[in-house]
């Protein structure tokens, strides 16, 4: 086999809960999207450092008020922490949705679908799946408190008279307990990973634990203590083997408000069969069965003239088909929304860290007044710039939110019902943040200042570029993108990250 090279952290965008298969020499990893729809992501690779996209799992989950944001909304929830397995030549995908409160199982043939949706009998926070070698099926879930639950065989619910008990506890002091279930059966042993903290301080740590049998002798602790690249803790993420018998495992580390992005870390096993993990490293290399492989990136420009949308666009919260068109550009409908945060159909894409930059022809002339479009930093603190129909003509305005309501923070006449809207995004240790340009006269001219950034749990997930068309009066009219170009400024990134390094 041949040797690939690369850098952790792997995809550079946020794919937080990873957990990962291999069948033969492709690797599967599955991600936590929340409410962004399509969910659920599948990435594919064949050497564990590059990944591409392969497809989502499901159109939308449910249809809700708050997954339509139809007066209320999903931030926050939604899906997470997916479980994947392959047994017996099916595909199995396990999860809760915490809006909903029910546990999700899908099951294909083929990793691209279809895939079939069906529930299980109660409700198993960040769940994992095993199929053992018997025939028999657990799950094990919980916070601090950790559970095993056996299931019937098809997984519909618990099943009578099967295993249900309290396996592991984490003990009152840390500020987050065991969580993050991560299930294995290797060389004839039971295997949990699980995310929690450190009790005198906040640092997200990977803990295992280590049974001859599954219910019951569960013993270990923690396996990562690592600050690494100056993150928060290396914890949570899926153990897989290669096909000629090594290690890893891909576990994520918060980066700021870019989200929480997976790292490649080797393993091997003691003489008692306990894992060991390398300290985290930033250089990471692995084999592979295919070195001229080429990867789709997981980032795209667009111009919008297929009528299928690339995998790597997910909307926020569940679309309506009817009210967007891709083909010839992408027109958006102006349905209506009390603030940004609740336009429907808003067309988002991961933000790539350390810095990236997005920008987007948009076309005002066919909104209605009151109509208002443009490119979006999507977070709690989001900013949004566009143009606004008026009564007069057309107006660029740029609102934020802080901590508080949305404001306008900028607003100038346009003499155009065209503009090209650009949002930049910098992501380093001491600050994260947002910067808005337009192109008038020629040139480039910054919308407002700086806009500070964070990773902020009523949304929970990294910032996002977004494409947005909403109106605050009467549901008429649309507007029309063009030309999505997505750049990757790492060398900007890499400058000021290691900038603010050397202040420290």
């Amino acid at each position: 086999m041949n040797i690939v090279k690369g850098q952790n952290p792997l995809t550079r965008l946020d794919y937080p809960d990873p957990d990962v298969i291999r069948v033969g020499d492709t690797y599967y990893m599955c991600s936590t999207t929340m409410y962004f729809m399509p969910g659920c992501v599948i990435l594919r690779s064949y050497d564990l450092i590059n990944w591409e996209f392969c497809t989502h799992v499901y159109d939308r989950l449910e249809d809700t008020p708050r997954e339509n944001l139809d007066g209320d909304h999903a931030y926050g929830n939604g899906m997470w922490a997916p479980s994947i397995r392959y047994h017996d030549g099916i595909f199995h995908i396990v999860f809760v949705a915490n809006d909903t409160h029910r546990t999700y199982h899908f099951t294909a043939e083929n990793i691209c679908g279809p895939w079939k949706k069906d529930y299980i009998e109660g409700f198993y926070h960040d769940c994992s799946i095993l199929f053992d070698d018997d025939g028999r099926v657990y799950v094990m879930y919980g916070n601090r408190d950790i559970y095993l639950t056996e299931l019937t065989p098809d997984l519909k619910g618990p099943k009578k008279d099967g295993i249900n008990k309290l396996i592991i506890k984490d003990g009152p002091e840390t500020q987050l307990g065991y969580e993050g279930c991560h299930l294995y059966k290797i060389n004839g042993k039971y295997y949990a990973f699980f995310i929690h903290s450190l009790p005198d301080r906040w640092l997200r740590v990977e803990a295992c634990f280590m049974s001859d049998r599954i219910d019951a002798g569960w013993r270990g602790g923690d396996v990562i203590v690592d600050d690494f690249d100056k993150t928060s803790g290396v914890a949570q993420g899926g153990l897989v083997d290669t096909p000629d018998g090594d290690w890893y495992g891909v576990i994520f580390a918060d980066r700021g408000a870019a989200g929480r992005i997976p790292n490649l870390i080797p393993v091997h096993f003691a003489d008692d069969g306990y894992p060991v993990f390398d300290k985290p490293q930033k250089e990471v290399e692995c084999k592979t069965t295919r070195p001229d492989y080429e990867y789709a990136p997981l980032w795209v420009s667009d111009n919008f003239s297929n009528d299928k949308l690339n995998g790597a666009w997910e909307f926020n919260h569940n679309f309506v088909k009817e009210h967007f068109r891709v083909g010839k550009g992408l027109e958006i409908d102006a349905l209506y929304a009390k603030t940004f945060d609740f336009a429907k159909n808003t067309l988002t894409q991961r933000a790539l860290w350390p810095a990236c930059s997005a920008e987007v022809t948009v076309c005002a002339r066919n909104l209605e007044i009151c109509g208002y479009a443009g490119i979006a930093a999507l977070q709690y603190r989001y900013g949004a710039l566009g143009i606004e129909r008026t009564e007069t003509g057309y107006e660029l305005v740029l609102r934020l939110r802080d901590d508080g309501e949305e404001y306008v923070a900028e607003c100038l006449p346009l003499k155009t019902d065209t503009v090209k809207l650009k949002v930049s995004y910098t992501f380093g240790p001491e600050t994260d943040f947002a910067e808005f340009y337009a192109y008038i006269d020629g040139k480039y001219r910054q919308i407002g200042g700086r806009h500070h950034m964070t990773f902020d749990l009523r949304h929970f997930t990294g910032c996002r570029f977004g494409l947005f068309c909403y109106t605050s009066g009467e549901e008429k009219g649309y507007a029309r993108f063009s030309d999505f170009l997505y750049e990757d400024d790492m060398s900007k990134g890499e400058n000021i990250y290691e900038n603010q390094s050397n202040k420290r």
